[in-house]
């Protein structure tokens, strides 16, 4: 019987998490169990820094970006005496379950703890929308928000300066950032682990954007792919266009989160519970085709990430 629930967040912060922590703190009081926050990831759990929570510890956070319990990573917590750590950190605060919101690596935790014998369920949350398994992560959409704010912003005046932006955004190794915020700004390009990086056909289809009378051009580049200022540079130097690079960085994560980010949270926090209580670990909730669902972690980490190829179809008939 599960009478104490423990929550943390790991990694990366993600627009929703608090979101999660409200709704795995309501549901599972609702149901007549205690709630413990543990403050900064694993490495809270490790040094004890455990607080139980009341309803009132979540109020007024579902519209509050970031995560209230803040987040650390902890590489050591891959090693079995600092997992055996963490169990008995858990016993002592007497909580006999764990929801944990990240990505891959705080997934990988989750299950080395279920193995211990403390059932652990994860929830996606990174705005890269890069974990396996489900159509959606805790954050992405709020993030996508945000790039398409910034991208418009920048069309306004590279279109007074005859001007190509080059934006970068985040998920190197998920280009969904990238790829869905060019449809929904009308980028002309689109460059992402997935499409590779051709800089002399970047070079070819500005010249030729150019020759038809195209006075702005904007590009959408995952990060860590080149260095986009001096991709500006040559842009500068080898077509008509002005090059200028943005790199947005952090501003990504920032943020109140979206409508849909809350309800995906939120939906995902309740299945959570519900799973837990019925004595099952070692599981993550996702969302596949709008419904949420729970898979092995085992079996989502090793799921391919699927590539998709229809919106870069789709891009490329728009452009």
């Amino acid at each position: 019987m599960i009478r104490k629930i423990g929550i943390l967040t790991s990694g990366g912060d993600a627009p929703g998490m608090n979101a999660a922590i409200r709704s795995v703190t309501r549901v599972a009081m609702a149901s007549g169990i205690e709630v413990a926050g543990i403050k900064d990831g694993y490495k809270g759990l490790v040094n004890g820094d455990i607080v139980n929570f009341t309803r009132s510890s979540v109020s007024d956070i579902l519209a509050r970006g970031g995560t209230i319990l803040g987040t650390a990573r902890l590489p050591e917590f891959k090693e079995e005496e600092v997992q055996l750590l963490a169990c008995e950190r858990l016993k002592e605060a007497h909580i006999d379950a764990l929801v944990v919101i990240g990505g891959d690596g705080s997934y990988r935790g989750a299950k080395s703890l279920t193995d211990h014998g403390i059932n652990c369920i994860g929830l996606p949350g990174t705005i890269d929308n890069d974990i396996s398994g489900t159509d959606y992560t805790i954050g992405f959409d709020t993030a996508l928000n945000t790039v398409v704010e910034c991208v418009d912003r920048l069309r306004d005046t590279s279109s007074s300066h005859h001007r190509c932006s080059v934006v970068e955004v985040m998920g190197n190794r998920c280009g969904d950032l990238a790829v869905y915020s060019g449809i929904s700004c009308g980028a002309e390009i689109v460059v992402t682990s997935e499409t590779g990086y051709d800089e002399e056909a970047i070079m070819e289809k500005l010249r030729y954007l150019d020759s038809q009378g195209k006075n702005h051009a904007i590009i959408i580049i995952s990060e860590k792919i080149t260095d986009v200022s001096l991709l500006a540079r040559k842009i500068s130097d080898h077509t008509g266009f002005s090059g200028r690079a943005t790199v947005l960085g952090h501003i990504q994560r920032g943020g109140s989160p979206t409508p849909s980010d809350r309800v995906l949270a939120s939906r995902m926090g309740e299945k959570a519970v519900d799973l837990l209580v019925k004595g099952i670990g070692g599981q993550c909730v996702a969302t596949v085709h709008n419904e949420i669902v729970a898979i092995g972690i085992n079996e989502a980490l090793m799921m391919p990430k699927m590539q998709k190829r229809f919106l870069y179809r789709l891009f490329d008939r728009l452009v």
